[in-house]
């Protein structure tokens, strides 16, 4: 996806939020811990977010992560989400959805990258199933090492990490929202 498309789609979801809840911009920094600025930046687009300020954006806010790209998979589902990142790729494989109340996204780290997130909105556990390579995830003072095969499960709403062990990483990530 164009970077150009990146920011208008992420810009026109905080705006149209924005509205529906009548939420200032001091407001929303203050719901989301996202600077005022910052969140001015990405409306105008003159600043691309990084994975974990949407994060911090989308669980200050209870949105779903994916909620800010149904614009873009409805346009074309096979596209790779923040094309600042070079080391990490993000795929909608299924957006949010109500019903189910999960989204399931593809990942992959390249270059042994080193992805820190932190901690989600209550409520959200992670489901990791490993597809290729091996990579550690640390959360809770504790570190799982995951490869090809592995499955692991864990409360997202504490800070965590997904370190690259192997140059390519692969694995899908099933986000639950459980409140």
């Amino acid at each position: 996806m164009p970077e150009h498309d990146f920011r208008s789609i992420i810009a026109n979801r905080m705006k149209t939020y924005r509205k529906e809840e009548k939420m200032s911009l001091d407001a929303m920094a203050r719901a989301t811990g996202v600077s005022k600025a910052m969140l001015g930046q990405m409306e105008r687009l003159e600043s691309v977010p990084t994975i974990a300020t949407l994060w911090k954006i989308a669980s200050g806010l209870g949105l779903s992560f994916s909620s800010f790209f149904e614009e873009a998979t409805q346009a074309s589902p096979d596209n790779s989400l923040f094309p600042d990142d070079p080391d990490m790729s993000v795929t909608i494989l299924f957006p949010f959805s109500p019903k189910t109340r999960i989204e399931v996204f593809e990942v992959k780290l390249s270059n042994r990258h080193h992805q820190k997130s932190d901690a989600h909105q209550a409520g959200i556990v992670e489901h990791v199933v490993m597809r290729e390579g091996t990579m550690e995830l640390f959360y809770e003072n504790k570190v799982e090492k995951l490869s090809e095969g592995d499955c692991h499960r864990f409360h997202a709403d504490i800070s965590h990490e997904y370190r690259a062990i192997t140059d390519c990483v692969r694995f899908e990530n099933i986000i639950c929202y459980t409140h």
